[in-house]
């Protein structure tokens, strides 16, 4: 058997997805900025993807700029809301993917800001009075956390922190990859004033995603060479990418629904039969907490053993595709900065297990076999 379980990192192409983007892969070949017959008809497919997330979020079209990426979009919002506001302090927290963490050290490393990270618990749950504190002494500062975290799991509540964002004329920025076509985000409601998203976390694509930015937000654009994209981002625009980016989301609203509690089921269904049959099992941050971590991420912290630094090994043996920290890192020497945050405990194995729809419970059960082959199983 095999089971991918790495669905934070990318996930499968949705065979729907894939239909949609052929006929720009193969016939509709034209650039968008082209005024010819060949260039209207992209152009018209790239405005109807606009148009489909914008309605999905409750936005305007003239609000989403599409980019390569989710990494590229936090880029944009952080370096051009700076830039382009004359922002002088930053506020994100240890937990950030790097995505939006580098960016805002790098510029406070160039003195453009002052950076301070708000505090967090044993769990990663947020200190919003600590950030109600630094944001009382600091006006006009951008705030950059996420939604939902890629390697514990944890769910912030974006709704509180942009109440207080607001209250204190402050610019929230949050990174949406990881919940973006998994939980409806409405932009009419949230007091946000950036969120991204990138398509191969919801069944789309690699290689695209998109800014949302609310009106009157000033930005600076972060590429530079062209008018494309509303001058947010210049270059030619990856049509078919963002044809199965609208594609793949428009799905995730139609079938949010049914997957989630697909989704979540798989997720109980792994977390007590990990509980039954391997000693000592613990779950790093909220992530066994249904309520408050995401249903398509299970980070598994397992007991010190000699196979821990050989189980993402063991597990790619048993054909089980898994991660052991941030999806932008697999593979790399350096422990996760997430985990070291939390204090963890570095003789224990950690494992993200990621789920999407396309899972199964005898995907879930196999891999709790394997587990249990290679820790010692609870004593009856």
């Amino acid at each position: 058997m095999h089971a991918y379980f790495d669905n934070a990192a990318t996930t499968p192409l949705d065979p729907e997805v894939l239909e949609a983007m052929m006929p720009f892969l193969s016939q509709h070949y034209g650039n968008p900025s082209s005024l010819h017959g060949p260039g209207r008809q992209v152009r018209a497919a790239l405005e109807n993807a606009r148009k489909t997330v914008a309605h999905l979020l409750g936005a305007a079209p003239a609000e989403i700029a599409f980019t390569s990426g989710g990494t590229e979009a936090d880029n944009a919002a952080i370096f051009g809301s700076v830039r382009a506001l004359g922002l002088r302090h930053a506020v994100t927290s240890p937990l950030e993917h790097h995505a939006v963490l580098h960016p805002v050290q790098a510029l406070a490393k160039a003195g453009t800001v002052a950076l301070s990270y708000v505090r967090h618990d044993a769990q990663g749950r947020l200190d919003l009075a600590h950030l109600d504190e630094l944001l009382a002494t600091n006006p006009r500062t951008l705030v950059s956390l996420m939604h939902g975290n890629n390697e514990i799991g944890n769910l912030n509540d974006i709704e509180a922190i942009g109440a207080l964002c607001a209250r204190h004329n402050a610019i929230f920025h949050t990174d949406t990859v990881q919940t973006m076509g998994h939980y409806r985000h409405d932009v009419r409601a949230l007091q946000n004033h950036f969120l991204v998203g990138a398509a191969h976390k919801f069944h789309g694509p690699k290689g695209v995603g998109f800014l949302y930015t609310r009106p009157g937000t000033a930005v600076e654009p972060f590429m530079h060479g062209g008018s494309q994209e509303r001058n947010v981002r210049a270059g030619t625009e990856n049509v078919y990418g963002i044809v199965g980016l609208a594609k793949a989301l428009e799905i995730a609203y139609r079938d949010m629904a049914a997957h989630r509690a697909h989704v979540q089921g798989l997720k109980d269904r792994f977390i007590g039969q990990l509980r039954a049959r391997v000693a000592d099992v613990q779950f790093n941050g909220c992530s066994a907490d249904a309520d408050q971590s995401l249903y398509t991420v299970l980070s598994v912290s397992l007991p010190p053993s000699a196979i821990s630094e050989m189980l993402l090994f063991n597990l790619d043996i048993s054909k089980i595709a898994a991660s052991g920290g941030s999806a932008c890192t697999s593979g790399a020497q350096a422990g996760s900065h997430v985990l070291e945050a939390l204090g963890g405990d570095a003789d224990r194995a950690t494992v993200r297990f990621s789920l999407s729809k396309m899972n199964t419970a005898e995907e879930v059960d196999y891999a709790v076999a394997q587990l249990a082959k290679l820790y010692q199983p609870v004593a009856a």
